[in-house]
């Protein structure tokens, strides 16, 4: 198909109805308009053939009489010239066409235009008993050379209208022309025609109007079906414990009807993806529960190690170098255990939905806090920041939110090189919250930025990674976020980083949103 073709398609489709039940209407109109437009033709022609056998026979009757010998009121008269026998007629209707040829080649022909006169003694003046118009010579001449078989003809006599006709010979030989206009026959048909098409046209309306309610009314089951199919979409299927309790009604669940298989259909998947869901949460509990456990019982053994090798390096007695650098390795190790550890107590924490402190917040100060932190622990990065100069409260957890902060500004260190600028804002943008962290750094990879915000992502590929990173960082982050009814995001290209926080103020509150990566 070319190109020009596929606007015009486009264009003629805008126009349709798209939905089912506007096609399904227009359908049946298209139907009905069809059958009336045949049964009309049907009629029309029907009545056309009818009324011209019946102009036939008068035609054929007229004919006739014009080839009978004159009454006696109408026999010649002495002394006057008379026109040929087929002009003086008695009984012919106004506009009969009469022409007549006599033997010696003479043509005389009118059309009747006015009523027969009867004069008090019946035969006076019969120019006034007989008023007619001429026949125009064109015309003439096409009726003379009609053939004279006896057989009825439409002709076209211009300015006369359209006649029906017949040629016969006469009884004194020459030829008789009888002819009657067909305007009435086309005026009933153009009648019949207008009727039919207003009672169509009034028929269609109403049909397409009952129709209308019909469909609709039929259609109402696939109606709750949507909305069933709707409320299910609307539920967060992805996350948390999720009590799938929608199902389309018994109503509309009858197996005998083809709403009522997909009904029954719907509610079975229905039911398998609650069950589905059922399990899959109890497989998380577990896990968290599991990782809860674990968590809390491995903070004990790891502060032992640590505690004993901090004793072992604080003891003033002289150890051997390579012991002493295998119980620093012990220290530094079981302090990123003790971090991993803490990140997942966290994370199990925010999962399992415990509650959150609930309390004014001044972020302005925390953020500022946090940025002198990293100053310490970075020093070798250029830290900016950028706060205004009344404070910003939010309502939630300060401990939670210090940790968001701290972790995206770690984040921003442990993957750049020494000598990045790391600049931290704080705004009020759309009367909400706007915290962004933006590092001039390398940038994460393409295939990575989608999974920053998973569990245990990496994107060491292209970063540096002068330091450990245990992957729950931004994980943490998101998890923390979200218990707030705030949002976050991430954009990265090579040279710019950008993390943006959004949080409601004060006691504004919002449906918990997933992290986002344009």
């Amino acid at each position: 198909m070319s190109s020009n073709q596929q606007p015009s398609l486009q264009r003629s489709a805008r126009f349709l109805p798209s939905s089912l039940r506007g096609k399904l209407i227009a359908q049946v109109i298209v139907l009905l308009a069809v059958v009336c437009l045949v049964v009309g033709a049907v009629t029309e022609l029907a009545l056309h053939g009818f009324l011209l056998h019946q102009l036939d026979n008068r035609l054929s009757a007229a004919s006739e009489r014009g080839t009978r010998p004159l009454p006696n009121g109408l026999s010649p008269q002495p002394g006057k010239e008379h026109p040929p026998e087929a002009l003086r007629v008695p009984g012919q209707g106004i506009g009969t066409l009469n022409v007549a040829v006599d033997p010696a080649g003479g043509v005389h022909a009118g059309v009747l235009k006015g009523v027969p006169a009867q004069g008090e003694h019946g035969a006076e003046g019969e120019g006034d008993r007989f008023p007619s118009d001429a026949v125009p010579q064109a015309q003439l001449h096409l009726l003379v050379n009609l053939p004279t078989d006896g057989r009825s003809r439409s002709v076209d006599l211009g300015p006369l209208g359209e006649y029906r006709v017949m040629s016969v010979h006469a009884r004194d030989g020459g030829i008789l022309i009888t002819g009657l206009p067909l305007a009435d026959v086309t005026a009933t048909l153009w009648q019949l025609g207008l009727i039919f098409g207003g009672v169509a046209l009034g028929g269609l309306l109403l049909a397409g109007a009952v129709g209308a309610a019909t469909i609709r009314r039929t259609m109402r089951p696939l109606d709750r079906l949507a909305r069933t199919a709707a409320q299910v979409s609307e539920l967060p299927l992805d996350r948390g414990e999720v009590a799938l309790s929608v199902r389309v009604p018994e109503v509309d669940t009858d197996p005998g009807t083809e709403v009522g298989k997909v009904g029954a259909a719907l509610n079975r998947m229905l039911e398998h993806v609650a069950s589905a869901l059922k399990a899959r949460q109890e497989s998380e509990s577990r896990v968290r529960q599991f990782v809860a456990d674990a968590s809390h019982e491995l903070r004990t053994p790891l502060a032992a190690i640590r505690g004993y090798a901090e004793l072992t390096r604080r003891s003033g007695e002289q150890v051997p170098s390579d012991i002493e650098f295998a119980m620093s390795r012990v220290e530094s190790e079981s302090t990123r255990m003790t971090t991993l550890v803490e990140e997942l107590l966290l994370l199990a924490r925010l999962d399992s939905g415990r509650q959150r402190a609930h309390e004014p917040v001044d972020l302005t100060r925390l953020v500022m806090d946090a940025v002198a932190d990293a100053q310490a622990a970075g020093p070798g990065h250029r830290w900016l920041l950028e706060v205004p100069p009344e404070p910003i409260t939010v309502i939630g957890d300060a401990d939670q939110l210090h940790q968001v902060v701290i972790n995206l500004l770690n984040n921003a260190r442990t993957h750049t090189p020494a000598g990045t600028e790391v600049t931290t804002a704080l705004s009020i943008v759309d009367d909400r919250v706007r915290l962004t962290v933006v590092d001039n750094g390398p940038g994460i990879p393409r295939d990575v930025l989608p999974e920053v915000f998973e569990r245990f992502a990496r994107g060491d590929t292209s970063r540096s990674r002068a330091a450990g990173s245990t992957g729950l960082g931004l994980a943490i982050v998101a998890a923390v976020v979200a218990a707030h009814h705030g949002e976050v995001s991430v954009r990265s290209r090579p040279g710019a980083t950008e993390f943006v926080v959004r949080l409601p103020r004060a006691m504004d509150a919002e449906e918990p949103a997933r992290p986002t990566v344009p």
